[in-house]
């Protein structure tokens, strides 16, 4: 099993930053793409920001040039530093992370955590 525990949301200003973490567990024997979503009240899952194991990254429009996604592969890590936040920014925030298990598989099964809450309100 493979566990992805998220931190750092909370509640902020407009104009303000947050740091989000997800860090995975568990039985990992490699870790290809790993990804921020949100899902905002009465609105279905959107991609945020994904990054590759090699580093190159993707974001949805809204979030260019304010979001920028980070990896630490020795830690199994993904960050999303957000700036310039913005009301439309509010809500939970998933990260994702796709999971091989084992060398002697090739298997690769995409793992979720439990999602944190981000406010942006005055």
């Amino acid at each position: 099993q493979v566990q992805l525990v998220e931190s750092g949301g909370g509640l902020v200003q407009p104009g303000g930053s947050l740091r989000l973490s997800c860090a995975a567990s568990g039985s990992i024997f490699s870790i290809n793409n790993m990804g921020w979503y949100r899902q905002a009240p009465g609105k279905e899952r959107e991609l945020v920001a994904t990054i590759t194991s090699g580093g190159s990254t993707n974001y949805v429009d809204s979030v260019k040039g304010r979001f920028t996604i980070s990896r630490d592969n020795a830690k199994n890590t993904v960050y999303l530093e957000m700036n310039s936040l913005k009301p439309e920014d509010t809500a939970v925030y998933y990260c994702n992370a796709d999971v091989r298990s084992s060398p002697l598989s090739r298997r690769i099964y995409p793992y979720w955590g439990q999602g944190t809450q981000v406010t942006v309100s005055s």
